[in-house]
């Protein structure tokens, strides 16, 4: 019908519940807590109920309940007692679990409804740091071992994309009170993870500063431009996956010739940039290896 993944092996249980396939065995052969379905080589397969309910489980267990007592709860009372928990300020593992099961199910309601919750309680800032943070990257190790589909990931980031939109708005409507320098953001040819780059530029500008946000695939030439209607640039760049382990020390040392001068600087982010010598830092460029330190460096 589609690709769409409704159907998982027990190393996908372990993989989106952070339970051990082997204690996910025990607890199903000992206290019956899941039902899976059986292939004809009698292999354990689960459907999108057993995920959820094992996600609440693990919640229930995280707060100290055995899971002998779980066990005996009914159908109903589990995700009556998670919703007890959760109206505790300890909202942050249920709500990534919540996503996630937004995300498997592609259910907007349901993402909606767990942001809005998060969004009563706390600011956006601490809901992006606090959950979508990890989330995002949960959802980069679930898509490496192929528990969920590029179809999953997309609608996942789609939806914090449009969260991120809306927040960046507001601020963006307010005029910038520090004219020191200028932030430039962009993201590397052939790079696409945009979400990094986007929540950067929300925190820079909720601080008072002029961006100017190109987004992704940018090449060096374009960046030359802004030099002609800019003075004290701080270019920043977010590296996932490009430029690659080979070429990493080899655009940075491109892009402080081709784009850098006196008054201007390069900052870069994310996990390619493990790959760029360290002799390449100095005054005019750094490298950050998280969202908070660049922010808290400002």
């Amino acid at each position: 019908m589609n690709n769409v993944k409704s159907v998982f092996s027990i190393k996908d249980l372990e993989n989106l519940t952070g339970i051990k396939a082997h204690t996910i065995r025990i607890w199903e052969k000992r206290y019956n807590v899941l039902e899976p379905m059986r292939t004809e080589t009698n292999i354990r397969l689960y459907d999108l109920e057993n995920l959820q309910k094992l996600l609440n489980i693990t919640l229930l267990h995280n707060h100290g309940y055995k899971i002998s007592k779980i066990s005996k709860l009914s159908k109903e009372r589990i995700p009556q007692l998670v919703n007890e928990i959760i109206s505790d300020k300890s909202v942050k593992h249920h709500a990534i679990s919540s996503f996630k099961m937004a995300m498997m199910n592609f259910d907007q309601t349901l993402f909606f409804n767990t942001y809005d919750r998060l969004l009563s309680e706390r600011s956006f800032r601490e809901v992006f740091y606090d959950v979508f943070i990890p989330l995002i990257q949960e959802v980069g190790l679930l898509w490496q071992t192929d528990t969920i589909t590029p179809a999953h990931e997309h609608f996942i980031s789609h939806l914090i994309k449009q969260k991120l939109l809306t927040n960046t708005e507001e601020v963006q409507a307010k005029m910038p009170i520090k004219d020191d320098r200028v932030f430039v953001l962009y993201l590397p040819m052939n790079e696409v993870h945009e979400l990094g780059l986007m929540f950067l530029n929300y925190e820079i500008l909720s601080q008072g500063y002029k961006t100017i946000y190109l987004g992704e695939s940018v090449p060096l030439d374009s960046l030359k431009d802004l030099k002609k209607y800019f003075d004290n640039i701080t270019f920043v760049c977010y590296m996932t996956v490009e430029p690659t382990r080979t070429e990493a020390t080899d655009y940075i040392i491109k892009a402080k010739k081709e784009i850098l001068d006196e008054s201007s600087s390069l900052w870069a982010i994310g996990r390619a940039t493990e790959y760029i010598e360290k002799g390449q830092l100095d005054q005019k460029f750094s490298i950050f290896n998280s969202i908070k330190s660049l922010v808290d460096y400002i």
